[in-house]
């Protein structure tokens, strides 16, 4: 059905040919009347001809007139329902209004709904964005073309962004007197530019715009890393205040060269500084675009500082220690695999490792065990100067590698290592004693690759240790045998806990006046089922220093309360175990636990257990004051042991709830074997009962040693003048006949 506007349209153009046909045959007719009667006739005859002719013809075109008129019409509806398009035209003077019927795709709302009320194009904007129709009809008002757009609100409820373009008609006198509005549905632009502004907006990276030499577009990630404020700060200003110079002459040698690759990215690393001066590195790819018609480069770059930091801090701590500062183990072996592929060039390769380092490292923390290790780094550098590099392996192990030096020349170097050490190291207050052990081997002749000489340094090392610390030993091809000794040794004793190849030796502290037995020491011993009884000092030091001092002390404490409530029972009179307790042992998170289950296991009476720690516990006072504590609290007695050889103050130690203290072996020996006659042993136990301690003396093996202690006020003492550690069958057979008070001084 054709509207209003095409009917009026249509009918106009009828009644204009009408009028020229009348005013032909006005004409026609004045000429007729002013000529003869036969002329007239034949005048008449034609102009009827004439008359039907011009009524064909002006039939016929508007018939063809009509007919394109559709075609026209047809096309164009064709073309305006395949596009998101309308248009709608009101002529203010005439109040007609011509509407497409694209109107009802854009909208929702049928033709005739806007015919009937021509301002429901306002009543369906959205709330939010009726601010626009001010700025529009203002423009309008003005007689310029004003695009807007909006969002519209849908019969079913769904929003739609219309890009609304209106073209006004004024007349001679000012007068507003037409309207045409072209509207096109741009929600599918709309929403992929918002997808598009949010994922530049939300990006992490810096996405910036730049054309004629300046910047155009920023992201407010772009602001973050140059520490700009706002956008407002860069955008106008010289891309050049951003990017350095050569990257740019780099882009713009591009752009000359853009018929070849439009499309080219160029990827770029540089450094940049932030507004505040700060340095940075940026990773950046440009790409050549078009920006609100012409040519630009649009960049995206993010700051690499950190992850080049990283960078280098990974590659630093891929060959130095990261504690000392030190080379480490990947670093020394390059530099060993590097001096070796020369030829036969002269290397030393000392392998050190630190006695006592593991008591400190287990009593006062790891804290001072670092601390520790960076002076241990600091001395070793100062002691071998610029003539070979030190690194460390890890731990309390350090390498340091030698070029071009005879053997003399490396001692040299070994003795300077040895005096660095030969005072203590304070710290925070607190002085430490550390020794090196030092094992050398000599290239070639002792190996000719980094593992082979590694080993037999390492091996080395070993013989100094055994041979009483604090020394260095030459590799030699006897040694051969000492580290597989240490790796059987090591491999075995995690294998004797579950094959029970251990047992226990038990040990009597006699009163030295009556000879009665008033305790037992319960000793481990390792019986090799190859090897046979394997020493305590060879297999004691390599458990502490693997850890497996744990388990085999938990061990030790369950079969030694076991037993000596078992001989209760059996009737032998009660007397106190001691159980030596390791360092290692007492730190552990829940060793408080595991001795108040071992006493609930055996209904042994905590009186009866007496745990014998070294004095190396006292360097970190706080954590062992707690541990001893609880443990006095259960009811154990608590002994120094091995009194004398460590580096405890006696100001700490009489704040510690310590019962007795045990003279070591080696000042027992000098009561009879040294000059001084015992006077450290006369020392040791006036300032024991000065203090309130129990004193007894181990390593007792003559009976002038035994008349010296009584005569000094010790009056408990073991040893093999009494008893060498017995298996339990034959302490049992002692303890029987000292129930019957035969005594064992004799």
């Amino acid at each position: 059905m054709r509207n209003k506007g095409e009917i009026t349209r249509f009918t106009g153009l009828s009644i204009i040919i009408f009028l020229l046909l009348a005013e032909l045959m006005d004409w026609l007719t004045s000429f007729y009347f002013s000529i003869s009667e036969k002329e007239g006739f034949l005048i008449d005859l034609a102009v009827s001809f004439i008359y039907i002719a011009v009524v064909f013809f002006v039939i016929k075109g508007l018939k063809n007139a009509a007919e394109d008129l559709n075609g026209h019409k047809k096309r164009l509806k064709s073309i305006f329902d395949t596009l998101d398009v309308a248009i709608w035209s009101h002529d203010l003077k005439t109040d007609t209004l011509l509407i497409t019927s694209g109107i009802e795709k854009l909208y929702g709302h049928s033709s005739e709904e806007f015919y009937q009320d021509n301002t429901l194009w306002k009543k369906v904007i959205h709330p939010d964005d009726l601010h626009i129709l001010t700025e529009r009809e203002a423009g309008l008002s003005r007689g310029e073309a004003v695009t807007s757009i909006y969002r519209i609100i849908r019969p079913d409820g769904e929003v739609r962004w219309i890009q609304d373009r209106g073209i006004p008609v004024i007349d001679e006198n000012g007068n507003f007197i037409d309207f045409t509005s072209v509207l096109f549905d741009i929600t599918n632009r709309q929403e992929s530019e918002g997808r598009y502004r949010s994922l530049v907006e939300m990006s992490p990276d810096l996405i910036a715009v730049y054309s004629r030499g300046k910047l155009d577009y920023i992201n407010e990630a772009g602001c973050k890393l140059f520490k700009a404020e706002s956008p407002v700060d860069l955008i106008g200003q010289p891309i050049s205040r951003l990017i350095p110079p050569d990257v740019l002459a780099h882009i713009k040698n591009r752009e000359l060269a853009i018929g070849e690759d439009f499309e080219e990215k160029l990827w770029f690393e540089f450094k940049a500084v932030q507004l505040d001066g700060t340095e940075i590195v940026v990773e950046m790819s440009a790409m050549p675009i078009l920006y609100e018609g012409r040519m630009a480069e649009q960049i995206v770059g993010r700051d690499l500082t950190q992850r080049k930091k990283a960078e280098r801090t990974i590659k630093y701590m891929a060959y130095y220690d990261v504690l000392t500062g030190l080379p480490n183990r990947n670093m020394v072996r390059k530099h060993l695999k590097d001096s070796l592929s020369k030829g036969n060039e002269r290397l030393a390769i000392l392998f050190l490792d630190l006695d006592r380092f593991k008591i400190i490292n287990d009593t006062k923390g790891h804290r001072f065990g670092d601390l520790l290790l960076k002076v241990v780094a600091s001395r070793l550098k100062n002691a071998v100067k610029e003539q070979g590099l030190v690194s460390r392996q890890g731990g309390d192990e350090f390498i340091i590698v030698l070029k071009g030096l005879g053997k003399d020349q490396v001692s040299e170097i070994a003795d300077r290592i040895l005096e660095e050490f030969g005072t203590g190291i304070t710290i925070e207050g607190q002085e430490f004693f550390v020794t090196p052990s030092i094992g050398i081997s000599m290239a070639p002749e002792d190996g000719q690759d980094e593992e082979t000489l590694i080993k037999h340094a390492d091996t080395a090392m070993y013989l100094a240790k055994d041979r009483g610390k604090n020394n260095y030993q030459f590799y030699t091809n006897q040694l051969d045998g000492l580290s597989s000794r240490k790796m059987e040794l090591e491999n075995g004793l995690r294998k004797a806990l579950e094959q029970n190849q251990l047992t226990i030796h038990y040990q009597p502290q006699i009163n030295l006046e009556t000879g009665e037995i008033i305790g037992v020491e319960a000793l481990v011993r390792w019986i090799h089922p190859e090897n046979g009884l394997i020493s305590p000092a060879e297999f004691i030091p390599l458990a502490e220093e693997t850890g497996l001092i744990v388990p085999l002390g938990k061990w030790v404490l369950e079969k030694a309360a076991a037993q000596n409530k078992a001989w209760q029972e059996q009737g032998y009179r009660p007397i106190p175990m001691s159980v030596n307790i390791s360092v290692r042992q007492l730190q552990e998170d829940h060793f408080i636990d595991s001795v108040k289950q071992v006493l609930a296991d055996t209904q042994l009476a905590p009186k009866f257990l007496d745990f014998e720690i070294t004095e190396s516990v006292m360097q970190n006072s706080e954590k062992t004051a707690l541990i001893l504590d609880q443990l006095k609290e259960l009811g154990i007695t608590l002994a120094i042991d091995d009194f004398g050889t460590g580096y405890s103050s006696l100001s700490l130690l009489k704040h510690f709830p310590i019962d007795k203290i045990k003279i070591d072996k080696s000042f027992v020996d000098d009561i009879i074997h040294h000059s001084n006659h015992g006077a450290m042993v006369k020392t040791i136990i006036d300032m024991g009962h000065n203090l309130q301690f129990g004193v007894i003396a181990e390593g007792v093996e003559e009976k002038e040693q035994v008349a010296f202690l009584l005569k000094n006020g010790c009056m408990v003492g073991q040893g093999y003048h009494f008893s060498k550690p017995l298996p339990v069958e034959q302490m049992e057979e002692l303890l029987f006949n000292n129930v019957k008070h035969e005594g064992i001084l004799q």
